[in-house]
């Protein structure tokens, strides 16, 4: 009974995690859907097997591995559409744009060049910034999740960063009331 309770809260607690991050590391839901629940296998049998207060790292990690495989497996060209991440339009709406048919569709306009910029990034570049800005784990984190050094964690954020400035610098934010 106390390792089904145990379950049931860290799904409740990662699976969006899981999925989002699936979903921008593969660019395919139907990936995202498989590397979701194969996470979800993995935590039912690894319970055990792992602190628990250690589980976002051991399970952002897994996450990744299997988002790597399914890359390895995949041939390039195969990318699909998938459906828009509602944690990260939810970060950038403001209550202006519940009122404001035009600020509501410029937010909706940027999410998808932000997104789509993101999806261009290297797989390295996009895999930490997904699990730093979006995913919201810490630099140490990061560096467990994929397996590498801290200073490659910022490293590699900083050039994410940077990319993505370039990127959209000609997308400059408009005032609108």
């Amino acid at each position: 009974m106390l390792e089904t309770t145990k379950y049931n809260f860290l799904i409740e607690q990662y699976k969006n995690n899981i999925f989002s991050y699936s979903i921008y590391m593969t660019r395919n839901r139907m990936d995202a859907d498989d590397i979701t629940q194969e996470v979800l296998i993995r935590i039912w049998k690894n319970l055990d097997k792992f602190n628990i207060l250690a589980a976002k790292s051991w399970i952002m990690k897994t996450t990744h591995n299997l988002c790597i495989d399914y890359l390895r497996r995949r041939s390039k060209q195969n990318i699909k559409e998938f459906s828009l991440d509602e944690d990260f339009i939810e970060s950038i709406e403001d209550s202006r744009s519940e009122t404001n048919p035009y600020l509501s569709t410029h937010i909706k306009i940027m999410h998808d060049k932000v997104k789509e910029t993101i999806k261009e990034l290297p797989e390295n570049l996009r895999a930490v910034f997904v699990l730093y800005e979006i995913q919201g784990l810490k630099y140490k984190e990061v560096a467990e999740a994929i397996d590498i050094p801290i200073n490659s964690v910022k490293v590699y954020l900083l050039r994410a960063r940077k990319k993505l400035q370039e990127e959209l610098k000609h997308y400059e934010p408009q005032e609108v009331i």
